[in-house]
């Protein structure tokens, strides 16, 4: 019983070090806030936050299990307009596509109405126009205005040089513990393992110039270095004889990764012009889209699609973009384009030649990561090469397009064949054709893609939106992709990671009873006709609900409470069954989200998460997460200061929660969150002039049921805290 006592006492100990986490860091940043008020006002413009953009980038984290992706080209469009609003009177429909939360019905019936009443004379006339309610109207604010001013530039070089602007990035970080890939070894367990090392250095560098002339004009280059990668070969850690010879001479100087571009668009009928890196994306994503795109939220429409034809390329991720040239031509309602690709890969060597000449690969790498020997070796291991085109008539209500992709690799891609993969991509050569739509008739949106791949496999999707009532808004998305559709250049609706094997019905609600409250929900049905990598079972099937409740009854104040409840089967993990069978995976997350400021210049937000995770008839896994976040920035301040202090705790790593951070721009941080410990960052932003602006972001992990961080990896640290430190500058000119 004593034993009990003491046991009792040191956990209450825990529990309140670890809860009065919450009130030290809150102190902390109010001491910033009187410090800032002795340094020099500037017109700034206020920092906003959408919490409905933060929710989508959890989900895609959480879907992809990718907690790295580069979510740079996704938001590109907002991260614009938020410093450069669109004139409302001066707008088109694809320009408004760019603001996500934006569905058809609603930028028709916006063109529309200026189309027929004239030129806006203020924003608050927007609430005259159907399906633009006030929450909608709230959230374009930041990206929008109404101005008389049509003033437009003359395209000549010196009107360009003149007016353009130039942005130079600079930014370093690095996780402050030492970790296995950087402690020392010496030369003979070096040369018996390799790989048991990085190569380089532990800091992850990262250089951008770009030059921009309004949407019109833009080029730049970007560089950058992950963690363990090298940058003079010089410093390399390793040189025996043994490990130069593993590397084979593949490393060289500088960054190990370059990516630039040059774009203009809207240049007579020229539309767009791509050279370098860009992307492209037609249709609903079935045959051509090359970046990320969003996925199911408690945004009922963002199943649905919106195609932004050529885009340059600005991001990091060293394998979601193309290489080479792309051009629309734009005659009236029709365009026409036309794109080309060619770039190295990385891929898994499994053959090679008597000379050391590759053969054929077993699979295609996309870490993007080259800090050991295996991973220099399969960097750029194979030639990549694609060509497409896309035709597309566009009338105001109407969008017809036919897309045409050729995919081809150098080198024979011999896949290792399992029974659940063996439909998938395992040659050199693909071609893919689809055909998509786009019709909006009064309040009724209709749309989809129907495509095929060269050996005969089909993919469907066909959705609408309608908007039943100014308070009432319905989306039905079916999708059917046969288990022999190949394409690794697609991005459809999908529940999988692949646009393949797949068939599903979505169907979403959004209702506002009144001007203060938002319902949503969704119901997600979908079917795998055949085995998954985690079922060996044909016809597994899954369920995914999601309902939100959001009340928003002032500025300074707005909450949701929100339930999500997914239903799948994967393989049993008995290991005495003779043969594989499927069993009930069921989890469900509960969240409630609450934003309010205290004052003009300082917002709060507290979250708290809970799910069970329960597979088959084993004990239910738990976890929660609770946060509290405080964001001060103030007009006329030149910095601006963001806080997060969190507990969570989970019993697996099948019960962890994503949760979305504020950070440096270019920088997208959404962690999963799981095991027992708290969490804390402070993010700091000064405006030091004009034309120049620093980031400084320290965080840092503390798990109290853990001795070792990433057990067994390079990345292995010894100990229970893990911190990391960034940095990044802004020159503007």
């Amino acid at each position: 019983m004593k034993k009990n006592s003491a046991s009792f006492d040191t956990i209450k100990r825990s529990n309140k070090s670890r809860w009065l986490g919450f009130a030290i860091p809150t102190l902390c940043v109010f001491v910033v806030f009187l410090l800032s008020n002795t340094l020099s006002a500037q017109d700034l413009p206020v920092k906003t936050d959408d919490s409905e953009l933060q929710q989508q980038l959890e989900n895609v984290a959480e879907n992809s299990g990718n907690e790295d992706a580069d979510y740079t080209n996704l938001l590109e469009g907002l991260i614009y307009y938020k410093e450069h609003p669109i004139n409302l009177n001066r707008t088109n429909k694809e320009e408004l596509q760019q603001l996500f939360f934006l569905n058809d019905i609603q930028i028709t019936n916006l063109l529309k109405h200026i189309e027929k009443s004239g030129n806006l004379i203020t924003i608050y006339e927007l609430q005259g126009i159907n399906g633009l309610d006030l929450q909608t109207i709230k959230r374009m604010l930041p990206y929008v205005r109404v101005t008389d001013n049509f003033n437009t530039a003359n395209f000549s070089i010196n009107e360009m040089f003149r007016n353009g602007s130039h942005t130079v990035l600079l930014r370093y970080a690095q996780v402050i513990e030492k970790q296995t890939g950087f402690s020392d070894i010496d030369s003979a367990k070096i040369a018996e393992s390799p790989n048991s090392r990085y190569i380089g250095s532990p800091q992850r560098l990262y250089a951008r110039y770009r030059f921009t002339y309004g949407t019109n004009v833009s080029w730049g280059i970007t560089a950058e270095k992950d963690q363990g990668e090298l940058f003079f070969k010089k410093n390399q850690r390793f040189t025996t004889s043994a490990y130069e010879s593993a590397l084979n001479g593949n490393q060289r100087n500088g960054f190990d990764f370059y990516s630039a571009h040059f774009f203009v668009k809207n240049i007579k009928f020229v539309k767009a012009l791509a050279i370098g890196d860009y992307q492209a994306t037609f249709g609903q994503g079935l045959v051509a889209w090359s970046g990320l795109a969003f996925t199911k939220s408690a945004d009922i429409t963002s199943g649905k699609k919106s195609a932004m034809g050529l885009r340059p390329y600005t991001s990091v991720d060293e394998n979601r973009f193309l290489r080479g040239a792309a051009t629309t031509v734009k005659l009236k309602s029709f365009e026409a384009t036309a794109f080309f690709s060619r770039k190295n890969v990385d891929a898994n060597i499994s053959d090679t030649l008597d000379n050391g000449e590759i053969a054929a690969i077993s699979s295609l790498q996309e870490t993007g990561y080259h800090s050991t020997v295996s991973e220099i070796a399969d960097k750029d291991a194979i030639t990549q090469t694609i060509v497409g085109g896309n035709v597309a008539y566009k009338g105001r209500s109407l969008t017809l397009g036919a897309t045409a992709l050729s995919y081809q690799l150098d080198k024979n891609f011999k896949r290792q064949l399992s029974y659940y993969n063996q439909f998938e991509f395992s040659t050199t050569q693909n071609l893919n054709i689809g055909f998509d739509y786009n019709y909006v008739f009064r309040n009724f949106n209709f749309f989809g893609e129907a495509a095929m791949s060269k050996n005969g496999g089909k993919a469907f999707v066909n959705g609408l939106i309608v908007s039943l009532d100014p308070r009432l808004a319905l989306t039905v998305l079916y999708r059917d992709y046969q288990r022999n559709y190949q394409n690794l250049v697609s991005n459809g609706f999908a529940e999988g990671s692949m646009a393949s094997n797949e068939k599903g019905t979505y169907i979403g609600v959004s209702a506002k009873p009144f001007n203060t409250i938002t319902i949503t929900a969704y119901c997600d049905r979908f079917q795998f006709p055949w085995m998954t990598y985690q079922a060996n079972v044909p016809s597994s099937y899954g369920t995914d609900y999601l309902a939100q409740l959001n009340y928003t009854p002032s500025k300074k104040l707005d909450m949701y409470f929100r339930i999500r409840e997914r239903h799948y089967q994967k393989n049993t993990a008995d290991a005495d069954a003779d043969i594989d069978y499927l069993g009930p995976v069921k989890q469900v997350n509960y969240r409630f989200n609450i934003g309010y400021s205290i004052l003009p210049s300082v917002k709060l937000k507290n979250r708290i998460e809970l799910v069970d995770y329960k597979i088959e008839s084993t004990k239910t896994q738990k976890g929660y997460l609770a946060y509290q976040d405080v964001t001060y920035n103030k007009v006329g301040s030149p910095v601006s200061v963001s806080l997060r202090y969190a507990l969570f705790q989970t019993d697996s790593y099948n019960s962890r929660i994503y949760a979305f951070e504020n950070e440096i721009p270019g920088v997208y941080s959404i962690l999963a969150n799981y095991y027992r410990g708290s969490r804390f960052y402070i993010l700091l932003d000064y405006n030091i002039t004009r034309r120049i602006e620093l980031w400084v972001r320290y965080s840092q992990t503390f798990y109290d049921n853990k001795d070792v961080i990433s057990a067994g990896s390079l990345s292995e640290i010894q100990g229970n805290t893990k911190s990391e430190i960034k940095a990044q500058v802004r020159f503007k000119f």
